[in-house]
């Protein structure tokens, strides 16, 4: 695919006429695609398919690209992959359905307290990948993470004796995360039982959440962690990463916490991206009067 880029870029060039800093946009677009679609073992231009765009793009709103970003990204998936259909590269194109009003960006649903327990429960804690996925899941809860920086926590990032975790966000900005005694719990039960089996010197360094490989876990590992335990506790909304720190954030508020706390926690450098939650909990209100109301 890396070659097939660089010949329609060459396209671009030379046919279009497009602006240098244009072209670079372009080429840097599509080259993140590619790496991520290799990352998913998908090397070759006709393997990609509508599933693992959409799945780009969803890690894309995970890290909080804007909507204007996912537009541009969008335009140039569509663009390269035009040409590899009309030049005959590839039997179907990927993108022929896919419209940004469906890549665009919106929240995912927000679990209630009783899905969130049934997800939780779920990991078998008998076994090494277990206990580990339960420390994760009780994690996301717990602290309202983004997978970025969950999957960058490192041991000396725990300060579980005054129930924070520092946190590397956004802009390389730290913070301090408060973490409940649960989410402490099974960490330090993890952390004791089975990152030793899954630890492998030299490769693992600091990094608390390993893989089976010895590595630090990728965000699409996480992704399939999250995917593989809503499903097993027969969740039927579209569970993701970001939903745990959605239903995070918006369970604190609908307990009554202050916005401005809510806003620190989340690491949201402007509070209007806090005020979000304030809207799905109306919601959530107005969709209770609507199925319980004997009038409603």
């Amino acid at each position: 695919m890396r070659d097939m880029m660089k010949e329609y870029v060459s396209i671009l060039k030379f046919e279009k006429n497009l602006a240098e800093n244009t072209l670079t946009s372009y080429q840097n677009d599509l080259l993140k695609f590619i790496v991520f679609a290799e990352q998913e073992n998908v090397n070759d231009a006709n393997q990609v398919t509508s599933k693992l765009i959409n799945s780009f793009f969803s890690i894309q709103r995970e890290i909080g690209i804007s909507s204007t970003t996912s537009a541009r990204y969008l335009s140039a998936l569509k663009g390269f992959f035009n040409y590899l259909s009309a030049n005959k590269y590839i039997e179907k194109n990927p993108t022929e359905r896919l419209t940004s009003m469906r890549l665009s960006r919106k929240l995912p649903a927000v679990l209630s307290f009783h899905e969130v327990e049934k997800i939780l429960n779920s990991p078998d804690l008998s076994t090494t990948l277990g206990a580990r996925d339960k420390a994760i899941l009780e994690l996301f809860y717990s602290s309202g993470l983004r997978v970025s920086e969950l999957i960058n926590i490192k041991i000396s990032d725990l300060f579980f004796e005054d129930e924070v975790i520092r946190v590397l966000g956004k802009g390389s900005k730290q913070r301090i995360v408060p973490i409940g005694r649960s989410a402490i719990k099974w960490v330090t039960n993890y952390l004791k039982f089975s990152r030793p089996q899954l630890e492998i010197k030299m490769k693992s360094k600091n990094m608390i959440f390993l893989n089976t490989r010895g590595t630090a876990l990728s965000r699409m590992g996480v992704w399939k962690i999250v995917d593989k335990y809503s499903k097993q506790a027969g969740i039927q909304k579209e569970v993701h990463p970001h939903t745990f720190r959605h239903s995070f954030a918006t369970h604190l508020l609908e307990g009554g916490a202050d916005l401005r706390a809510v806003q620190e926690m989340l690491g949201h450098a402007d509070i209007s991206t806090t005020q979000i939650y304030t809207h799905i909990d109306r919601d959530y209100v107005k969709q209770m009067h609507k199925d319980f109301h004997p009038r409603g």
